[in-house]
């Protein structure tokens, strides 16, 4: 089984705060996955490495877990030289970078309309949704329309104090494309949803989790 990763390539928010890939949110899943025997692939927009949020560079013990996940991320390839391969799964992690370069990305819109047609499954956290704003489906209709899904609130975006800093806020923009929405009851806690081969999770919290419902899908998918 194959699985893809779009990083961002974004190390600052248009307003100039500096930002990234929050690295938890994506080695976390990186080594549930690996550790499963999954074949993973790490792409960026512009490919070469990736920019982490400083906020999320790991304390000593998670540097060493995480370090060939991180390893990773030194040298990625770009989504255009893997648009046209076949992922059994597309995983898009967050940090604030996705809002400004997955958010609107043609060829990872194409990728996710195409891995949605072929029921492929779909994976994102906490801002990685960003990416499935814009994606259509087959009949046109948006990807996030009428799904049950989460990704990081507005509530949460106030309680980092960047809610004036990003291009938009998520959860609006998640709803504005039909989203149905759903949160934990309490904001920063693990909280992830599936509808189908979509799976998100609200935020850095749900890392664990997102990982684990990523290999369920997959192990499931793979036994049908």
């Amino acid at each position: 089984m194959r699985a893809l990763i779009v990083a961002t390539s974004c190390n600052r928010l248009p307003s100039g705060h500096p930002t990234g890939l929050w690295a938890e949110e994506y080695a976390v899943p990186w080594v549930a996955l690996t550790d499963a025997a999954i074949d993973v692939v790490v792409a960026s927009p512009a490919g070469g490495p990736v920019p982490i949020d400083e906020k999320s560079r790991p304390g000593q013990a998670d540097a060493k877990a995480w370090a060939p996940a991180l390893a990773a991320l030194r040298s990625t390839v770009t989504l255009e030289s893997v648009q046209h391969e076949a992922f059994d799964l597309i995983f898009l992690p967050g940090g604030h970078g996705p809002l400004v370069d997955l958010a609107d990305d043609t060829t990872l819109r194409d990728m996710l309309s195409r891995q949605d047609a072929a029921g492929r499954l779909i994976a994102a956290v906490c801002h990685g949704p960003a990416g499935l704003l814009g994606v259509r489906r087959r009949d046109g209709t948006p990807l996030l329309q009428g799904r049950r899904v989460t990704g990081f609130t507005n509530t949460e975006e106030r309680l980092a104090g960047l809610h004036d800093k990003v291009p938009f806020l998520l959860e609006d923009a998640m709803k504005a494309e039909g989203a149905d929405f759903h949160s934990a009851l309490l904001p920063m806690l693990s909280h992830v949803e599936r509808d189908g081969n979509l799976l998100t999770g609200q935020n850095p919290k749900s890392s664990e989790a997102i990982g684990k419902a990523m290999l369920d899908a997959l192990h499931l998918a793979h036994a049908h």
